[in-house]
């Protein structure tokens, strides 16, 4: 069994690749069920976020691994209605013992935008927690995803790559403050009721900002926000009607569909007498159409346009980074030792079962005998020795086949599997 890691991510795909190919909550089960029937991978979890689309799968034996990750881009590709080929120069993958370390950087922050992000951990959770639901996890793949959330809980725990949180949300706001001098005169509209979002609010709140508008698909989602933050709540319905008294406007919904368009922003700016606004779409799929860009009043700024912001914060935090990849490379390790003890273990279990098949044969022909009447000693006897050439029968013809072949290797194995010293060699040394 062979573990894959196949994906994009902002630092291969543009946005507009990452936003056609990322999957829906609600298509996730379908999606999960339909790569485990239409690839032929044993176990199979997806996730998906604002910067990357990845696949984690564990093959079947004997299947090529270039040969898989072909497939698993060509499914992405059929699934998302791309042309063939379309992800050819912006995807990545990653097998065995390189794919749990990928997944383990990811886990830890280590492979996001911004460097050390917290909350990529509970994305990538969600996504096992998804596909145990979608029944597309099994042994494997569960033990690969509990080894990785625990090295990204030591990563947090064991370096100060955590400190000061720093994220995309963070970065939106710290833009608004280049922007706006004084948030405390602003309104901030935020659309959506996510993780995200409710990072947005903390930080505008922190910042003093003057009033905060949340405005999601269901009121009683965006009451349970707007409650924390002194806030008003409104429908997505809603936002013609409000979208004028927003200075700052930050999107991150799961919608398929823009949000906000250009005749509903020109609308808003008409009301404003074209004060300017602030824009920020975290989504992918984007929430805001980037037409809405060209206007003169709007500054508008995709999670793309956040990297300068991003940046400065990750260069104070590439000391504990190296602290990081050193935990993860521990991670690797006992990961890889813990599946070649699994795979021993199948090797026992197998060879134990071999032999008590045999032994069974060799008892049933006892017993037949005995129950003929034979002399009790003389079955016990051939019982002993037809158990003992049985069992003795492939290893002899494998060891012989060796020494012919010239495989010391096998041989050295040999004695060391069954405990033979250098006296009892040469005791039957010819």
């Amino acid at each position: 069994m062979t573990l894959l890691a196949f994906g994009i991510n902002h630092n291969t795909a543009s946005l507009d690749i990452r936003e056609r190919v990322s999957f829906a909550p609600e298509q996730m089960h379908d999606a999960l069920n339909l790569a485990c029937g239409q690839i032929g991978v044993e176990e199979v979890a997806i996730l998906s976020t604002c910067n990357r689309t990845e696949v984690y799968a564990q093959l079947r034996a004997g299947k090529g691994q270039v040969q898989a990750h072909q497939v698993l881009q060509a499914w992405v590709e059929a699934y998302h209605r791309l042309d063939q080929d379309a992800l050819e120069d912006c995807h990545y993958w990653h097998e065995g013992a390189a794919a749990v370390s990928h997944m383990m950087k990811v886990a830890s922050g280590l492979d996001s935008l911004v460097l050390g992000e917290p909350q990529i951990l509970g994305q990538m959770k969600s996504a096992y927690t998804v596909a145990c639901d979608a029944g597309t996890v099994g042994r494997f793949l569960h033990n690969a995803f509990h080894q990785v959330f625990a090295i990204a809980k030591r990563v947090r725990t064991e370096t100060a790559i955590g400190e000061n949180p720093v994220s995309v949300a963070y970065a939106a706001v710290s833009l608004a403050q280049q922007i706006f001098s004084d948030l405390k005169k602003d309104t901030a509209l935020l659309v959506g009721a996510g993780e995200t979002i409710e990072l947005v609010a903390q930080h505008l709140a922190r910042q003093g900002v003057g009033r905060l508008i949340v405005a999601n698909r269901t009121l009683e989602r965006a009451y349970q926000l707007a409650e924390k933050f002194s806030a008003e709540a409104i429908l997505l319905s809603d936002i013609p009607e409000h979208l004028h008294r927003a200075d700052i406007v930050i999107t991150s919904t799961a919608s398929q569909l823009p949000l906000l368009g250009k005749g509903a922003v020109e609308s808003a700016l008409r009301k404003r007498r074209h004060k300017p606004m602030f824009m920020v779409d975290i989504a992918v799929p984007r929430d805001i159409e980037p037409e809405v860009g060209e206007l003169d009043d709007v500054y508008l700024y995709s999670v793309d346009d956040l990297r300068e912001v991003i940046d400065e914060n990750r260069r104070s935090r590439v000391e504990a980074a190296t602290k990081a990849e050193e935990i993860v490379a521990e991670g690797v390790q006992q990961y890889t030792g813990e599946l070649r003890a699994l795979d021993s273990v199948a090797t026992i279990k197998a060879y134990r079962q071999k032999a008590e098949d045999l032994r069974d044969q060799e008892l049933a022909k006892a017993l037949k005998l005995l129950e003929g009447g034979a002399d009790p000693r003389q079955v016990m006897n051939q019982l002993a020795r037809g158990l003992t050439n049985k069992l003795l029968h492939s290893p002899t013809a494998q060891l012989k086949r060796a020494g012919a072949q010239g495989d010391s290797q096998l041989i050295d194995l040999t004695q060391q599997l069954f405990d033979l010293s250098e006296a009892d060699i040469e005791q039957h040394d010819l």
